[in-house]
């Protein structure tokens, strides 16, 4: 994949510009069509003036839904932000508004971006390990040092995955195994959830599981992805790991 950011020299931003943005096609959008999810975004370092011309730094909340045709690029998105630093607003809610509206004509789909007051606190999970044989249903069970790497600068990526499910036929050995063969992977965050819950549909053969990828930040931004076979999603951007 071609790109025309990550992976290469930042050049100087010094002027809001919504042309900085690039979009990424998603991947599994015909097999993830009956599904539901979406990502969510934590950008940290946001940072606009204020009525008093003074700079105001804020962490920003994005959702984007899995059903949208695009998702960001990560580094683009991350430059598009750091454009809004010398950009006066009266107050922070037109600032969001301008962020939504740019955001909207590169996915093609309806976005949420809302200033972050505080993370919610992560759920109870039970930790995923080789000694564990079956998983109880309804437990939400957590698997710590995922490992991927990403496709165009081949650094990895680290994650905690959280996943639940109201079947009782969950092996955790397999699922561990599962997991740890991510670790020479080279897909974007999206993309392996995506295919880890696939096979949790497919290879598993459950029929009601949520997946909840919780990536450590890179750039400032972390980027989690959530897919479920329900339309009512069972997590919150929860924070857990340490940024």
């Amino acid at each position: 994949m071609k790109t025309r950011f990550l992976g290469k020299k930042t050049p100087g931003i010094s002027k809001y510009s919504p042309k900085i943005l690039e979009k990424v096609e998603r991947a599994n959008i015909q097999s993830m069509s009956s599904f539901f999810g979406c990502d969510f975004w934590n950008a940290y370092e946001f940072s606009f003036l204020n009525s008093s011309n003074q700079p105001v730094l804020e962490t920003l909340e994005i959702i984007i839904p899995m059903t949208s045709l695009n998702t960001v690029e990560s580094k683009s998105l991350k430059l598009y932000l750091a454009s809004f630093y010398n950009k006066k607003f009266s107050n922070i809610q037109n600032a969001l508004k301008l962020i939504e509206k740019d955001l909207y004509k590169l996915v093609k789909t309806k976005v949420s971006v809302t200033k972050v007051k505080k993370h919610p606190e992560p759920p109870q999970s039970l930790l995923v390990n080789n000694k564990k044989n079956l998983i109880p249903k309804n437990k939400i069970i957590r698997f710590e040092g995922f490992r991927s790497i990403c496709p165009v600068t081949n650094q990895p990526d680290w994650a905690n995955i959280y996943i639940h499910s109201s079947d009782d036929r969950i092996d955790a050995k397999k699922l561990n195994r599962l997991l740890k063969s991510y670790r020479e992977h080279g897909d974007f965050h999206e993309t392996c959830i995506e295919s880890i819950f696939l096979l949790l549909l497919d290879d598993f053969k459950l029929s009601n599981v949520t997946i909840f990828g919780r990536f450590l930040r890179r750039g400032g931004i972390d980027i989690n992805p959530l897919r479920s076979t329900q339309s009512k999603l069972l997590f919150s951007n929860f924070r857990d790991l340490s940024q």
